[in-house]
């Protein structure tokens, strides 16, 4: 745990085997966890670890998206090599905690996001690669899916004002995926396979953390043209944003810290 006000190291969690993701809600003060060890969700009130409770999911988790108005949140899950059963995404009510759904999905799940606009979850799924979208009101199958022409759709995230997803690929593509004409466009090339994006509403930027070779690549969202490259550490794939502060945390596996850029 990092306190953001100061930058500083706090402690860590215990007692989150395998834990994969994180997800904070400001709207409901919680902390979520993908707990990939045991197959559990996490959930806390925010500085309140203690009162850590878990749910069973349907599969190993990974993404997490939340819908505080109806208190949901959806596990993105994956599998182990040559599991025969089916890949879902667990739909958690998380006041009363306890599973709602377990959604079949076509493949192997990456991130997820969650539509406030629409009532929607959107998934990305590696092989085939595609985007599904849940209805979180009705969340007991896919409503549509966007054909992703690209290997492995992997990072995700939303621009809601614009109503586009933005898509990362470990191809090494960027696409954007309009949500009104559902027109999937290609509009940059990146330097390695990517993990986790940010979309930066305020200053319209895009981070997209590539672990190999170890940057943070900046994209101007009113072009889509690469602005920045930022270089890391080798293995650095996984990042943070603080919307608050325009500050991305990138880990650094090799050197165990976490490095702090602002954006101006």
């Amino acid at each position: 745990m990092i306190d953001s006000r100061r930058d500083k190291y706090l402690h860590s969690i215990p007692g989150l085997p395998g834990v994969a993701g994180v997800l904070v809600s400001n709207e409901r003060d919680l902390v979520f966890t993908s707990n990939r060890g045991e197959k559990t969700v996490g959930v806390f009130p925010f500085g309140r670890e203690e009162k850590l409770e878990k749910v069973r999911v349907g599969g190993f988790p990974n993404g997490l998206a939340f819908d505080p108005s109806r208190n949901t949140l959806l596990a993105a899950n994956v599998s182990k090599q040559d599991d025969p059963n089916p890949i879902t995404v667990s739909m958690v009510e998380t006041k009363k905690k306890f599973l709602t759904a377990d959604i079949i999905v076509p493949g192997r799940t990456r991130w997820t996001v969650f539509d406030s606009k629409m009532d929607r979850f959107y998934v990305n799924v590696s092989k085939p690669p595609q985007i599904v979208a849940i209805e979180s009101k009705d969340p007991y199958g896919i409503t549509t899916s966007f054909e992703i022409p690209a290997t492995g759709p992997h990072g995700l995230d939303i621009d809601s004002e614009n109503r586009r997803l933005f898509c990362a690929c470990d191809q090494g593509g960027l696409f954007t995926i309009d949500l009104q004409s559902g027109r999937v466009s290609r509009v940059s090339d990146l330097s390695g396979p990517p993990d986790v994006i940010f979309y930066n509403s305020r200053l319209h930027h895009l981070y997209v953390a590539i672990g190999e070779p170890g940057v943070i690549h900046v994209f101007d969202t009113d072009t889509m043209k690469l602005v920045q490259t930022v270089k890391t550490e080798l293995g650095a794939h996984t990042i943070a944003y603080n919307p608050e502060t325009d500050k991305v945390y990138a880990f650094t596996p090799a050197s165990h810290r976490a490095a702090i850029y602002k954006d101006v």
